[in-house]
C-alpha cells in the first residue's frame, strides 16, 4: 500500500519491487533494484526515508524517518525480517539481521554486521567493519559493544545518552514518577497526522 502523507508521496524506481502488502508512506525514496517484501513498513513520519540501490527490506521490518533524524540506507544493505530502524544512517554493504533494532541518531559504518536481535542505541556510531554479536548492545560514539548481561554498564551508558530527551523531548521522570502521560499525548498528536493520509494507486499516478 502506498500512502500520501502531509502532501508527500513515495518515489519508487521502476526497477524496484514493493510487495502488495508492504506499506510505504510519505516522503520515501526507493532506489534502483531495491526489494521491499511482504508486511514491511517504510514510513516518513516527519522526516524522509531514503533507500539507495539494491537494498533489501525483508518481511515485517519497520523503517521510520523523523524530523530530527531522517533514515537513510546507502547501497547493498540487507535489513532482515522483524528488524526495526528509526532515524538512522546506514552506510554501504551492511547486513542487519532478523530482529535487530537501530535507534535515532545512530550511524552504521560500511560493511558492518548487526546480528540477530542486536541493538544499536541512540546516537551510537559503529565504525566500518564492526560486528554486534547476537543479542548484544552497542552504545555511544565511538560505540561500546556489550553483552546483555552487562546490565549496569548498559544502564549507565543509556543514562548519559538520555533516551527520553532524545526521542520524546522529555527529561526522565524522577524516581517513583512517570512521564508516560505526556509521552503518549505528544506521540498521539504526532501520529494523528496520519488521519489525513491518502491511499495511492501506483499504476494510475504519473508521480511514480
Amino acid at each position: 500500500m502506498l500512502l500520501e502523507h502531509e502532501g508527500r508521496r513515495p518515489r519508487i524506481d521502476d526497477s524496484a519491487y514493493v510487495a502488495p502488502t508492504a506499506v510505504v508512506c510519505g516522503d520515501v525514496t526507493i532506489g534502483p533494484d531495491c526489494r521491499v517484501l511482504f508486511g514491511a513498513v517504510l514510513t516518513a513520519e516527519s522526516g524522509p526515508v531514503v533507500l539507495g540501490s539494491r537494498c533489501i527490506v525483508m518481511e515485517q521490518a519497520v523503517l521510520r524517518g523523523t524530523a530530527t533524524h531522517p533514515l537513510r540506507l546507502a547501497s547493498h544493505v540487507l535489513v532482515g525480517p522483524h528488524a526495526h530502524l528509526s532515524g538512522c544512517i546506514v552506510d554501504d554493504d551492511v547486513f542487519i539481521a532478523t530482529g535487530a533494532s537501530i535507534f535515532n541518531g545512530a550511524r552504521i559504518g560500511a560493511r558492518s554486521v548487526v546480528r540477530i536481535n542486536g541493538v544499536v542505541h541512540i546516537k551510537t556510531a559503529l565504525l566500518p567493519d564492526a560486528v554486534v554479536p547476537i543479542g548484544w548492545v552497542a552504545l555511544g560514539d565511538p560505540a561500546q559493544i556489550l553483552p546483555p548481561t552487562e546490565h549496569e554498564r548498559i544502564s549507565a551508558a543509556l543514562e548519559s545518552l538520555n533516551f527520553s530527551r532524545s526521542v520524546f523531548g522529555l527529561d526522565p521522570a524522577p524516581p517513583g514518577q512517570t512521564n508516560m502521560p505526556e509521552r503518549t499525548r505528544r506521540y498521539a498528536r504526532a501520529l494523528g497526522r496520519h488521519l489525513q493520509d491518502r491511499i495511492l494507486d501506483r499504476h494510475a499516478s504519473p508521480d511514480f
